[in-house]
């Protein structure tokens, strides 16, 4: 007994040291992996960066970049930046002596995402509305560098004039925070198309700065047109429409400015005959310079114009149909013009009693604008296949209709309202009648009708009907290689 009683008491003692040793040891190891733990996250924290990566920020405005976008020439830049650029007609030269290249924008979601995963691993906060530029700021930042270019430039010998166009130029800058306006055409619109690049290049940069420049010639224009007097702004508009008529020198360039631009905007809805004829008129010849249309198209004035073609007088909506069709020339303009609801009136314009001219140049316009899938999809909406058909029916313009009848056999929709309109029959007719009064014409209804051949059964239906095999051969055998292609491949269709 006593000597189980002693073993007992060692015992005790000896449980109590393993329950101590095995706590201590739990009690380090937990200390050990706190330690652990604290030195890898506190290893994950990132400590901030001394400057931001160079990509990140907008060459024009030296700050981080919420909204990037890549233009024509590969560089990118905060999008403000650019549309403020383009409304100004400014063309920065960048740190490597490159000029960007303005006419196209594509976001730049991949650099967007890099930025906002750079300032998440950094813990900074992500660019935002209030620490980036909006179109205000970044159009007065736009106007100090133009400002700052001016005065980089060789100052004249004369001191006097030195400090006169100094002036000049500030006045002009404040005044450029109104936005550009529009042109319009006296003398005959050429069939040319406007490529994209030319507004880019570094002879254009030029062009455009010069326009900052004070011009005697445009402080005199101002001056008439600001006029409270109804005979003074008359004389001053037909004196630039004058003007802008010549084509020697770059006048129009030189007047095509946002403060002569802001001056005529109103005057383009005056109830005044001579003055909104005039102002129209005015525009069109500004908009044949091809650096021109785009500010035009920018500047807010389209609505006017469009108000024009729908209730101005009657001169007036023929210059404002060659307003339209000049500015349709440019690719970059052809989605606005018809999103602003240009297409409507000008093909009523299309089939009215105005004047030759008038129903030319709105048949021209509507020609170029159906050259974009948008537009397309609009006029056959808006009903203009049995309208067009008509026109032709009619004998007037009929070489323009039937290119912009061409264009919209394009798409399903419109190959749908042809057939449903009686197109097949027609076209058919046309061509057995031989009534075409130009050797292209005939190309023209072939190319539509085998555009039409896609229908399927309902084709096949409709030109078995109206005799389109016969007619078919006799144009195989007086058609050029093109029509004949056609023609071989549409009969293989219906036999």
């Amino acid at each position: 007994m006593e000597f189980q009683e002693a073993v007992t008491r060692l015992r005790i003692p000896r449980t109590i040291r393993k329950g101590a040793v095995e706590r201590h040891h739990m009690q380090t190891e937990k200390h050990k992996w706190n330690i652990l733990f604290h030195r890898s996250s506190s290893s994950k924290q990132k400590t901030k960066p001394s400057e931001i990566p160079v990509e990140f920020l907008c060459p024009v405005s030296g700050t981080l970049m919420k909204d990037p976008v890549i233009v024509s020439s590969g560089h990118t830049f905060e999008r403000a930046c650019v549309q403020a650029c383009n409304t100004l007609g400014f063309i920065p030269t960048l740190m490597d002596g490159t000029v960007p290249d303005f006419s196209t924008v594509i976001p730049n979601l991949a650099l967007k995402s890099t930025i906002l995963k750079w300032c998440t691993d950094y813990s900074l906060d992500p660019p935002n509305d209030k620490t980036t530029l909006n179109f205000f700021s970044a159009e007065k930042l736009v106007h100090a560098k133009i400002l700052e270019t001016q005065q980089q430039k060789p100052k004249h010998p004369k001191k006097n004039e030195d400090q006169d166009a100094g002036t000049g130029i500030d006045h002009l800058v404040t005044d450029l925070i109104t936005h550009d306006t529009w042109s319009s055409d006296d003398s005959p619109l050429q069939l040319k198309s406007t490529p994209s690049s030319c507004y880019s290049s570094p002879s254009s940069s030029s062009a455009d700065i010069r326009a900052f420049n004070l011009n005697p010639k445009e402080e005199e224009f101002v001056r008439k047109l600001k006029s409270p007097l109804v005979f003074e702004i008359e004389e001053g508009l037909i004196s630039l429409r004058n003007t802008t008529r010549a084509r020697e020198d770059d006048t129009r360039l030189q007047l095509c400015t946002s403060r002569l631009l802001s001056v005529l905007k109103p005057l383009i809805i005056s109830r005044y005959t001579n003055i909104q004829v005039n102002s129209v008129a005015c525009l069109v010849n500004l908009s044949l310079e091809k650096i021109n249309k785009i500010k035009i198209v920018r500047s807010g004035i389209l609505p006017l114009l469009i108000d024009v073609l729908k209730g101005g007088f009657p001169e007036a909506r023929e210059h404002a149909c060659g307003a339209i069709f000049s500015l349709a020339l440019d690719d970059r303009n052809k989605i606005a013009i018809g999103v602003l609801g240009a297409l409507s009136p000008l093909l009523h314009l299309l089939r009215s009693d105005e004047s030759h001219r008038t129903r030319h140049d709105s048949g021209l316009a509507l020609y170029h604008l159906s050259l974009v899938q948008s537009n397309i999809t609009k006029l056959v909406k808006l009903g203009s296949v049995p309208i067009l058909l008509d026109i032709v029916r009619s004998g007037r313009l009929g070489r323009w209709v039937l290119l912009i009848l061409c264009n919209l056999a394009l798409c399903p929709e419109g190959r749908d309202a042809m057939r449903d309109s009686g197109g097949v029959d027609f076209f058919l007719g046309l061509l057995k009648r031989r009534e075409l009064k130009y050797e292209s014409a005939q190309e023209i209804c072939v190319s539509v009708l085998y555009e039409l051949s896609h229908g399927g059964q309902r084709f096949k239906g409709l030109a078995r009907a109206a005799g389109a095999v016969e007619v078919l051969m006799q144009v195989e055998n007086t058609g050029n290689d093109r029509t004949k292609k056609m023609v071989k491949r549409i009969i293989k269709i219906l036999t």
